[in-house]
């Protein structure tokens, strides 16, 4: 896709879509009356339908040249029905996008629910919210195990408490691509020792050469924020995994609840503005091509 003049090409690997209109389609979160429970209150953005239409209403300044829809309907009996919605979406999309569709890595018919969401060309990988201490599960390994042999990836949702276990589970499945969101979706921003925790678990999760880290969601949890504010932040993740294992995301539109599409664009530039050329490239296209196997052309 062409981009606007001047602006640098980039892929945004992390936004949602959805349609509240659509009759099996289950989105809880989103509902008039629900409290996002880390967030709190997310009402500016629960329109009835966000879509690559609108995504691009907002972005087509910027240069996004593609973009990676992961799971935004949560409790559908059939996750295969949000693939196939995102499919037909994709047909007549003003920017091109792959899917990171939703899957419980433990149900009884994984292998099943895997081929059919792998029967529609743009699905690249899952996500499984997993819940207690999924990640050592033996039902939850045996799905990440399911992967590879399909070409499929996994975006990881884990807090830093848990990169440990994350470690261990990317060791098992080398042969599986692993990517954590949202740096690990910090909860507290302010807290040294916090942030002193989770740099801790962030060291430890970029030893495994499989796992890739997403610099998206910069917003949560930070109103207010601030270049300067975000910088400790992106920079260790860059530290640590390298510009090779890094990538750009947003988290939109949930992230318009701090600012603008733009604002997060500039300020992820302006962070890695330090880094060769090749390795902004890397982290701000190249990368994201080579994880979601984007189609060539």
């Amino acid at each position: 896709m062409n981009t606007v003049a001047g602006a640098r090409a980039f892929i945004d690997t992390h936004v949602h879509f959805w349609d509240l209109k659509h009759p099996e389609l289950t989105y809880g979160w989103l509902a008039p009356d629900a409290i996002h429970p880390i967030l709190g209150n997310i009402d500016p953005i629960k329109s009835v339908r966000f879509d690559s239409t609108a995504l691009w209403a907002e972005a087509r300044f910027t240069g996004l040249a593609g973009a990676v829809h992961v799971q935004a309907a949560v409790g559908t009996p059939d996750p295969v029905v949000e693939t196939a919605w995102l499919s037909e979406l994709a047909a007549t999309s003003p920017v091109p996008f792959l899917i990171v569709a939703s899957q419980d890595l433990t149900a009884t018919d994984v292998e099943a629910q895997l081929d059919r969401h792998r029967a529609y060309p743009l699905v690249r990988g899952i996500r499984d919210f997993g819940t207690g201490d999924f990640l050592v599960d033996p039902a939850f390994d045996a799905g990440v195990g399911l992967l590879a042999e399909r070409e499929m990836m996994l975006d990881l949702d884990c807090a830093w408490q848990d990169m440990g276990k994350a470690r261990e589970l990317a060791g098992r499945h080398e042969d599986v691509v692993i990517v954590l969101e949202h740096i690990g979706y910090p909860r507290d921003t302010t807290d040294p020792d916090y942030f002193a925790g989770w740099r801790e678990g962030i060291s430890t999760l970029a030893q495994a050469p499989n796992v890739y880290c997403k610099i998206s969601g910069l917003g949560m949890n930070r109103a207010g924020w601030t270049i300067e504010g975000l910088r400790p932040w992106v920079e260790h993740c860059i530290e640590q995994f390298g510009p090779g294992r890094c990538l750009f995301g947003t988290n939109w539109p949930v992230d318009r609840l701090w600012a603008s599409y733009g604002d997060y664009v500039d300020a992820f530039e302006t962070l890695i503005a330090g880094y060769s050329a090749d390795e902004q490239q890397a982290m701000l296209i190249d990368n994201a091509r080579a994880v979601y196997r984007w189609p060539a052309g």
